[in-house]
C-alpha cells in the first residue's frame, strides 16, 4: 500500500512540476525585481533615506535593503534550476 502511495506521490510531483500557476510565476519575478532596483537605486542615486541616516551603519540605504531581498526571495529561482539538473 505505501508502495502506491509513494508512486503517487511522484506522478503529482511530476504534474505539479509540468504546470506553474500564476502564483509560482509570481515568486520567480520576485527576485530579479529586486536585483533591478539595486541596480537602479546604484546606479541612479536614489533619494536619501528619510528615516534612517547614512552615516551610521554600512547596511543603511536601499541598495543593501534591495540585495537582501533579492538574495531572501531567490529560494525559487534555486528550487527551479536544482529540478532542472536533477532531470
Amino acid at each position: 500500500m505505501t508502495t502506491n502511495c509513494s508512486k503517487l506521490d511522484v506522478d503529482a510531483r511530476s504534474t505539479v512540476t509540468t504546470r506553474m500557476s500564476a502564483a509560482d510565476w509570481l515568486s520567480l519575478a520576485a527576485a530579479p525585481t529586486f536585483a533591478v532596483m539595486a541596480l537602479l537605486t546604484a546606479c541612479v542615486g536614489g533619494a536619501p533615506d528619510m528615516l534612517c541616516s547614512q552615516g551610521t551603519s554600512p547596511f543603511g540605504g536601499m541598495v543593501p535593503m534591495y540585495l537582501l531581498m533579492t538574495a531572501f526571495h531567490s529560494g525559487p529561482w534555486l528550487r527551479l534550476i536544482a529540478r532542472r539538473r536533477s532531470g
